[in-house]
């Protein structure tokens, strides 16, 4: 019988130490702080800012941990949507999990969008999100978008945050509002010309 490999206690401790200031940033993040400082951070992981700068070279190293963990969250979230269902049930069950994947998102993705520009580790993430739901559109609507990438651009578009929150804050729509606005937008563009 093999023994699992043992745990060096400083590194189980380094990791739980990583692990907390990351909780503490999205944490922050999700209680409306969207630019949290680093005394902030450290002070709700219960680490000295001197921890906290050993474990992160800088506030973009702590972003793309951050990120990381988004990433992770949003794939532990995601549910594969069988393409033999019929095309309403599909737009049904797509428009029902981006909605509640971008509510998940949202304080994450608020803050992104302050710093983003700013920021290689976040264009990268907004690069790999933009990749996942075209990844998801073609593997649920398979048949309808076939070869289209116009179509597959314009569904990619009104499935991300952007336009999420353009209908959620800007417009001050409910969850069930955006949710039939995404769900309208799906439809139409699925429809045959």
């Amino acid at each position: 019988m093999t023994q699992p490999p043992r745990v060096d206690g400083r590194t189980a401790r380094s990791e739980r130490t990583r692990n907390a200031i990351v909780d503490a940033h999205l944490r922050l993040i999700a209680d409306g702080d969207l630019r949290p400082t680093a005394d902030r951070i450290a002070k709700l992981a219960g680490v000295s800012l001197r921890a906290l700068w050993s474990h992160f070279a800088d506030m973009e190293a702590l972003m793309a941990a951050s990120g990381q963990r988004v990433l992770e969250q949003r794939d532990e979230s995601f549910r594969p949507i069988p393409a033999d269902l019929p095309l309403a049930e599909r737009i049904d069950a797509f428009c029902r999990q981006r909605a509640r994947m971008l509510e998940e998102i949202g304080p994450a993705a608020r803050a992104s969008a302050l710093k983003e520009p700013f920021s290689t580790a976040l264009q990268r993430y907004r690069k790999i999100h933009v990749s996942r739901v075209r990844d998801e559109l073609t593997s649920t609507f398979p048949e309808e978008i076939g070869a289209d990438e116009g179509l597959l651009i314009a569904l990619t578009a009104i499935s991300q945050w952007p336009t999420w929150s353009t209908w959620r804050e800007a417009m001050d729509l409910p969850v069930e509002a955006a949710q039939a606005a995404l769900a309208r937008s799906v439809r139409a563009l699925l429809s045959p010309q």
